[in-house]
């Protein structure tokens, strides 16, 4: 019950206002909300409403570089 009377009270995005905020792509925001990276995401019918106060999730890519295996690496590993 207190889920819902919160809810009633945030003010809530749409995924292209959210993108324009954020300066994402739309498609990239419902990606995220489907991943479950945005919290208190709710959908709607086809359309995810995001709340207003909802912070952009960090970059979850490898920047390293440590997963790319060298063609050396790979054929050393096969023998």
């Amino acid at each position: 019950m207190e889920k819902q009377e919160r809810n009633r009270k945030m003010k809530f995005l749409t995924t292209t206002e959210t993108g324009k905020k954020w300066n994402l792509s739309a498609r990239r925001v419902g990606v995220l909300c489907s991943e479950g990276r945005i919290p208190d995401v709710q959908k709607t019918g086809n359309t995810w409403l995001i709340p207003e106060n909802a912070e952009k999730p960090a970059d979850a890519r490898i920047k390293s570089g440590k997963y790319i295996k060298s063609k050396i690496e790979t054929e050393e590993q096969a023998e």
